[in-house]
C-alpha cells in the first residue's frame, strides 16, 4: 500500500541530460558541476511545458531540488515554464544521487574493464556496490528521513536524479524491497520523463525520449 500524501500531488523527475550522461561518465555526488547539454535543456523545457499544461490554473507546487547543479539547472528551466519562483527552491542533500565513491568522474566502460560488469542490465541498477560509495539501502534511508519530515500540505515538484527518483518513487508507492538490492525501487523511466504520485498512485505526466538513468 502506498504512502498517504494527504491528497497532495508530488511531481518527480530527474535532471536533464548532462555532458557526463552523454559520454556515460559517472557523476554521483561529485562536487564538480556537470551542466546540461542542449538536449538536456530541451528535456527540461518539455517537462516544464507538460507540467504547465497539467497544472492549468492550479496553484504552483512547492519547489524542491537536490543540491547538485544539474538538478538546480533543470528546475530553473521547469520553473520558468510553469511561472514559479526558482528562488524559493528548497534544496536538500538527501535528494542527491547515489554516492558512487571512487567511481566518480570515471566512465562505465573504464570501470567495467577494470573490475568486470557493474550494471544489472535487466533492472538498470548497479550489480555491485561502488567502492567507497552507497548502496540502495543507504539511499532509501535518507529519502525515508526526508519523506518523514514532509507535512504534505501542498503539491510539490521534486527534481533529483535517476537512481534517487526510482527509490523515492518506490517508497511513495509502497513497493516491497527488490531482491538483491534491499530497497523499494520503481521501474526505470527515460530521461525527460516526469511522474505524479498522489496517495500511493502514480501517473505519467510526460514520457521522455532520453536514455535510461545514469548515476
Amino acid at each position: 500500500m502506498g504512502l498517504s500524501t494527504n491528497g497532495k500531488r508530488l511531481f518527480i523527475a530527474r535532471h536533464g541530460e548532462t555532458v557526463f550522461n552523454k559520454i556515460a561518465r559517472m557523476q554521483g555526488q561529485a562536487e564538480v558541476h556537470t551542466p546540461l547539454t542542449w538536449e538536456g535543456c530541451v528535456q527540461a523545457k518539455m517537462m516544464g511545458r507538460s507540467l504547465a499544461d497539467y497544472l492549468g490554473s492550479d496553484a504552483r507546487p512547492q519547489l524542491w531540488s537536490s543540491t547538485a547543479g544539474r538538478a538546480l539547472q533543470t528546475l530553473a528551466i521547469v520553473a520558468e515554464e510553469i511561472d514559479a519562483d526558482w528562488h524559493q527552491t528548497r534544496r536538500d542533500d538527501r535528494l542527491l544521487e547515489i554516492d558512487v565513491g571512487s567511481w566518480s568522474s570515471r566512465t562505465y566502460a573504464d570501470i567495467s574493464a577494470e573490475i568486470g560488469p557493474i550494471v544489472d542490465m535487466e533492472h538498470k541498477l548497479f550489480s555491485v556496490r561502488p567502492e567507497g560509495g552507497e548502496w540502495y539501502t543507504d539511499v532509501s534511508a535518507r529519502l525515508s528521513h526526508w519523506i518523514g519530515e514532509q507535512a504534505f500540505t501542498q503539491d510539490m515538484l521534486v527534481i533529483c536524479h535517476g537512481m534517487t527518483a526510482r527509490v523515492l518513487r518506490g517508497l511513495l508507492l509502497g513497493r516491497a524491497a527488490m531482491e538483491g538490492f534491499d530497497a523499494p525501487i520503481a521501474p526505470s523511466l527515460a530521461q525527460g520523463s516526469m511522474v505524479m504520485i498522489r496517495d500511493g498512485v502514480e501517473e505519467l505526466v510526460i514520457d521522455g525520449e532520453g536514455a535510461g538513468e545514469r548515476a
